[in-house]
């Protein structure tokens, strides 16, 4: 097999997963709620703003092992 047919499928298959994550980061904006949940750290003293989206993180986590574990299922 050609190594620049493998670069070439290699590089396919990274722009394909950037559209998804770039589509996804649009559309997650559209949510009203997601960044504002109880539970996520907000900070703000002055000039100083500290922003840690705890409860965000953990069910984003929790959604996309859902989703993958279906995906991959074996």
């Amino acid at each position: 097999m050609n190594p620049l047919e493998d670069i070439g499928k290699t590089l396919i298959f990274i722009g394909l997963i950037l559209l998804l994550l770039g589509g996804g980061m649009l559309l997650l904006q559209k949510i009203p709620f997601l960044g504002r949940l109880p539970g996520d750290i907000y900070i703000k003293k002055g000039n100083f703003t500290f922003y840690f989206p705890l409860v965000t993180c953990i069910l984003l986590s929790l959604f996309l092992t859902i989703i993958l574990s279906l995906f991959f299922r074996r």
